[in-house]
């Protein structure tokens, strides 16, 4: 029997999941990723789901269920929202989240937190939410929401995962490794609640403008890249006393 493209993927670069307890005891935050329309909502945007998709559902319904626990035991949440300005372009990409557009917007089973004084949301004009946070007065709204609630360990969830989460993730633990961050120690990425899009090569090929793009094998990717740099890959979150 010949093995699939992803089953010798995750044989030859495997990636330990393991299931993670959180407590009040060690001071976690919630890091979103991009759980906006324009990512996940089918046919929103450019870069929408043409058609509806499981992967990003299953991560849209385990952010929300993450986001409502997290609220509700006070925890800090900080959401990231790509936004663009129509007149500069992110390329590669073609126009996406432009800002004042739904597009922008979380999706609707998150737009309580915009109301949530728990959550800090950042729009955010480029790939790597860490840069996104730069202020002109060179502060840095992320360093300042870790800071200020003292979070030992974030737990970041959302899309792409090998792209924005990705990204964010490796600067979160670079600038974790250099003092930036203190007092943060530990940068989970959970993987059911993390999630990308879809190009299979069949229709790559159809265009030369287009990447293949395989959605299983990018997500198994991403995972084993942020592992790689240091984080954490967590199977299941489970919440204790």
């Amino acid at each position: 029997m010949v093995s699939s493209p992803i089953d010798m993927l995750k044989e030859h670069l495997p990636v330990e999941q393991d299931p993670v307890v959180l407590s009040g005891d060690v001071k976690t935050g919630l890091v979103l990723v991009d759980v906006v329309n324009g990512f996940c909502t089918v046919g929103a945007g450019n870069l929408a789901p043409r058609q509806p998709d499981k992967q990003i559902q299953d991560m849209v319904d385990e952010s929300v269920k993450l986001a409502q626990v997290f609220c509700k035991k006070n925890w800090p949440v900080f959401a990231f929202l790509d936004s663009h300005h129509p007149d500069v372009p992110e390329h590669p990409y073609p126009p996406h989240c432009i800002v004042g557009t739904d597009e922008a917007k979380l999706v609707p089973a998150l737009e309580w937190l915009e109301k949530e004084p728990n959550a800090t949301l950042r729009a955010k004009d480029c790939i790597d939410g860490f840069l996104g946070s730069m202020e002109k007065d060179g502060s840095n709204v992320f360093v300042d929401w870790v800071k200020s609630n003292q979070i030992q360990v974030i737990l970041v969830v959302g899309i792409c995962t090998d792209i924005c989460v990705l990204d964010f993730v490796c600067s979160a633990l670079s600038a974790r490794n250099r003092g930036l961050l203190a007092p943060l120690e530990v940068v989970i990425v959970y993987s059911r609640a993390c999630a990308t899009f879809d190009i299979p090569l069949d229709v790559a090929k159809m265009s030369k403008d287009i990447t293949a793009h395989p959605q299983d094998l990018m997500h198994h990717i991403g995972l084993y890249m942020a592992k790689g740099r240091g984080a954490k890959v967590a199977s299941e979150v489970l919440f204790g006393a």
